[in-house]
């Protein structure tokens, strides 16, 4: 069952409901003084006075809570608070107990500790025990009845400035939703442009290459062989269509790649380019997805990272099954390194120490990505004018 999400307004806009709230709770005490509910009517303007400062006083605590601080100069502004909300009682008695909800609210809002918690059992006290006192001395009311009438002053007390403690807090925990959401929201678009980049980087390598092989080749063959120079032409319009298909899966999130159809078009496209190809290929187990990814994307990196970065002549692909992993190796002979050197990225590692020695926004990292996601390890080695590409991952990926 989906949880009810709260109006847009609300959450835009959180402050009104609080607002609203200090006014509805405050209006009483101008209402009852005029109205004298509670001995004889006092002064309008004074009360409404009153209500216009102890409501911009609390609101102006309310506020700052909401977004966990305190505003400049709050020890003055609580003891005007407090000292407005206690002494009218006095003279106004219960009609002014509204206002103490207010002190009592700013008072768990501002103090800290154990100060915090003396001040809120003397304002807690303060009107309840005058009540009863009053009612004892009146003689109207028994000792029970006056100790019930001061409990439930004390409960409307303690259920006002809750929920005076508990807007505010709801208000600040409506905006740090707000900015978590925002940040999962730029999160998951920066995720999503890095695997659109990647994705784009790793698809379009291999069918540019493919192109512009295509292309050269066509053009040479253009004075020799018109028919095998169409030919050419003809696979060139039919690789840019594939990709152009692959640009708009990619897209959509929709793009797969299988581990057959890339060995053979690896084959295909490197036995065109005039490197002499092998394929030692074992009869693999049914793979998991995110395992048959990884080797997929791994022969189409390999295949060309050596069309565009080597003169390669020879080329080994070896895939091979044992004791529940699948280890691909792509070795080809046209690297001459002035030393060897060494990639590697495992299981349990972030990967950090190992893209910095890779260049950012290279295959190197899609594939190691791509690996790691298939609980992988990958390693690339040049020595001797042999570069080796590895993969080894699972069969099954959890």
């Amino acid at each position: 069952m989906t949880p009810p999400i709260a109006p847009r307004w609300v959450v835009r806009h959180p402050l009104w409901p609080l607002i609203a709230l200090h006014v509805l709770l405050a209006v009483q005490v101008p209402v009852y003084t005029t109205l004298g509910l509670d001995g004889p009517p006092g002064n309008p303007v004074a009360a409404t006075v009153a209500f216009a400062l102890t409501l911009c006083l609390s609101l102006r605590h309310s506020l700052a809570a909401s977004r966990g601080e305190r505003p400049a100069g709050w020890p003055w502004t609580l003891v005007a608070l407090a000292v407005l909300a206690n002494v009218p009682l006095w003279w106004f008695g219960s009609n002014w107990q509204a206002f103490t909800a207010f002190a009592l609210a700013s008072i768990v809002m501002l103090l800290r500790g154990r100060l915090m918690l003396f001040a809120a059992i003397a304002q807690l006290l303060h009107n309840p025990v005058k009540e009863v006192i009053a009612m004892l001395r009146d003689g109207a009311h028994t000792i029970p009845q006056a100790l019930l009438l001061g409990a439930y002053a004390l409960f409307v007390l303690i259920l006002y400035a809750g929920t005076l403690v508990g807007g505010a807090r709801l208000v600040r925990l409506l905006n740090e939703l707000e900015a978590a959401r925002t940040e999962l929201a730029a999160t998951a678009v920066g995720e999503e442009r890095i695997r659109v980049s990647r994705d784009l980087h790793d698809l379009l390598g291999q069918s540019l290459s493919a192109i512009s092989l295509k292309g050269d080749l066509a053009l040479r063959l253009l004075a020799k062989d018109t028919a095998a120079a169409r030919a050419e032409i003809d696979g060139l319009t039919g690789v840019a269509r594939d990709a152009l298909r692959d640009v708009r899966a990619i897209t959509r999130d929709e793009h797969s790649v299988s581990l057959r159809t890339e060995i053979d078009g690896a084959a295909a496209l490197l036995g065109a380019a005039g490197v002499d190809t092998r394929l030692d290929v074992a009869d693999l187990p049914p793979l998991s997805g995110p395992a048959q990814n990884a080797l997929a994307w791994a022969i189409r990196e390999g295949t060309t990272n050596l069309l565009r970065h080597s003169d390669a002549r020879t080329c080994t692909i070896t895939l091979t099954h044992h004791q529940g992993t699948v280890r691909l190796e792509i070795v080809n002979d046209g690297v001459q390194p002035p030393s060897a050197s060494r990639f590697t990225g495992a299981p349990g590692l972030t990967g950090a120490a190992d893209l910095t020695r890779t260049p950012p926004g290279t295959g190197l990292s899609g594939l190691a990505e791509r690996t790691r996601a298939a609980s992988g390890t990958w390693l690339t080695t040049a020595h001797d004018g042999l570069f080796l590409l590895s993969v080894e991952v699972p069969e099954e990926v959890a």
